[in-house]
């Protein structure tokens, strides 16, 4: 078994990926575990692909080798299809049921690929598929979407669903915590009640 549990979270520049995984980091420093973590931004400003790699209890490296994610959170359709190689065969996959179609698709003249196309070439996953606009719009704002995720994602993640909660509430602007506190508990709930691998 190896010592680290390793996320990616993946999404378009935006989304919030990466105070994503500031949540994730600031639950581990609550829960005084080691962390290591990155995130590559790339062309993000312009709706580039964002990826944050996590590594809890991490102690070498932050950057997570293909085809050994312990877990995948992708906040769009696309995304997830372009970082399965992170995960193993049967992996645990989170993703938002949105897509956001690349402006090089319609200049090309390509197929606009669809959910269910999508969905079947990650058939080999263990999946969840989760509706965060609906969610974030329930809690309060559509910009909540990214903690809808990781609430969908927490019953998969080796800390405490309290603790990743807490670190919600310390990581939002202060004004949006208690939309942001309700959007985890959105997700989490969507997700259903997953037993967290053990620490």
């Amino acid at each position: 078994m190896k010592p680290s549990f390793d996320i990616l979270i993946v999404g378009i520049g935006g989304q919030g990926t990466v105070l994503a995984s500031n949540v994730l980091g600031e639950a581990c420093i609550i829960e005084n575990r080691t962390v290591r973590s990155a995130e590559t931004h790339g062309m993000a400003q312009r709706g580039g692909s964002v990826e944050s790699h996590v590594r809890i209890d991490g102690k070498h490296g932050s950057l997570i080798v293909p085809g050994t994610a312990d877990l995948l959170i992708a906040f769009d359709l696309l995304e997830a299809l372009r970082y399965r190689h992170y995960l193993p065969a049967g992996g645990r996959l989170v993703v938002n049921r949105h897509l956001v179609v690349p402006t090089s698709v319609y200049q090309q003249g390509l197929a606009v690929p669809d959910e269910e196309s999508i969905l079947a070439a990650l058939s080999d996953l263990d999946v969840a598929c989760i509706d965060a606009a609906e969610l974030a719009e329930e809690a309060g704002s559509s910009l909540s979407q990214n903690i809808v995720m990781l609430g969908a994602a927490s019953g998969d993640i080796p800390l405490r669903p309290e603790t990743l909660e807490e670190a919600v509430r310390r990581c939002v602007p202060p004004k949006t915590v208690e939309v942001n506190a309700k959007a985890f508990r959105l997700g989490r709930a969507a997700a259903g009640e997953r037993g967290a691998p053990a620490p």
